[in-house]
């Protein structure tokens, strides 16, 4: 690939970064319904002909977003279950990482506001429907699996793993739409206030 043409990927990429990352704001905000494509070009700075350059409606923009949580979501948690260390170990290290996350990019409470939307509408497209249908279940799977082993050893309450792994990402999820409401002004709390949910 020649200079010239490494040049305009490089350009490409930051603008479909950046529409995507206007996108997910005014979708988590106003919802599907709500948000025009010409909104979304103008948070962007740029024209609609050049929106239709990367995108060819908002709702191809919606459902990539979508894909691209899960996608990221699932293979996070799928490499933390892998992880040789034991589980009260591997929950705190995951707390500390979304917590650590929510405060270091914006973005990241907008993605589970828009996450937690997009699961409870009927009104969003159906390949959006079958992403959310099909990858949803897995980061509550695999936190279940680790709290039902740090219950065999001892380190986490004789609870549903199940019912613990809901309170875990609905905990998490709070705390990321609070953080999308109030930005910079809210602090995250200490890790070790929600361990003790669970140990």
């Amino acid at each position: 690939m020649g200079r010239s043409s490494e040049i305009n990927e490089k350009v490409k990429d930051e603008r479909r970064t950046l529409i995507l990352s206007h996108a997910l704001r005014l979708f988590a905000t106003n919802g599907l319904a709500a948000t025009k494509i010409s909104h979304i070009a103008a948070a962007s700075g740029m024209s609609q002909g050049l929106m239709y350059h990367y995108y060819q409606s908002k709702e191809q923009i919606f459902i990539e977003l979508i894909r691209m949580s899960f996608e990221r979501m699932n293979q996070a948690v799928k490499e933390l279950e892998k992880l040789e260390m034991p589980p009260r170990e591997k929950i705190r290290l995951t707390l500390e990482h979304l917590l650590k996350g929510l405060d270091a990019h914006e973005d990241t409470g907008f993605y589970h506001l828009l996450i937690a939307q997009a699961t409870a509408s009927d009104a969003i497209p159906e390949e959006a429907k079958a992403i959310i249908q099909k990858q949803n279940r897995l980061p509550y799977q695999v936190i279940s699996r680790i709290i039902q082993e740090g219950q065999e050893n001892g380190d986490f309450c004789q609870h549903d793993p199940d019912e613990l792994a809901m309170i875990f990402w609905t905990s998490i999820k709070g705390l990321s739409m609070h953080k999308a409401a109030f930005g910079k002004k809210m602090k995250m709390p200490d890790p070790d206030i929600l361990m003790k949910l669970f140990a």
